[in-house]
């Protein structure tokens, strides 16, 4: 599955939360903040997912450097977890 993230849409991070629970089907309990992301991104979500955040310098300047790179960090590490366990279907994160 390919996820893209439009920057020009991601203003909060409550944008973002709302994105990514519709596009990948979190249901009405997801919490919305970082570590339900991690949760559910790290062991809810069917692989192959590619999330590629196209116009990120919008979000980086409405979200605030330290908060995006946050969630890009997260981003990463949830990318690195996968390619560490040797899946060779993967979560994948890129910045376009």
């Amino acid at each position: 599955m390919l996820l893209e993230i439009d920057g020009r849409k991601v203003r909060t991070e409550a944008d973002l939360h709302q994105f990514l629970a519709r596009a990948l089907d979190f249901g009405p309990y997801y919490g919305a903040n970082l570590d339900a992301l991690w949760d559910r991104l790290s062991m809810d979500v069917p692989r192959p997912v590619a999330v590629v955040w196209t116009d990120w310098q919008a979000s980086e300047k409405s979200l605030g450097a330290e908060r995006f790179e946050r969630i890009c960090g997260l981003l990463r590490a949830v990318e690195a977890e996968d390619q560490e366990a040797g899946h060779e279907e993967r979560f994948t994160f890129e910045l376009r």
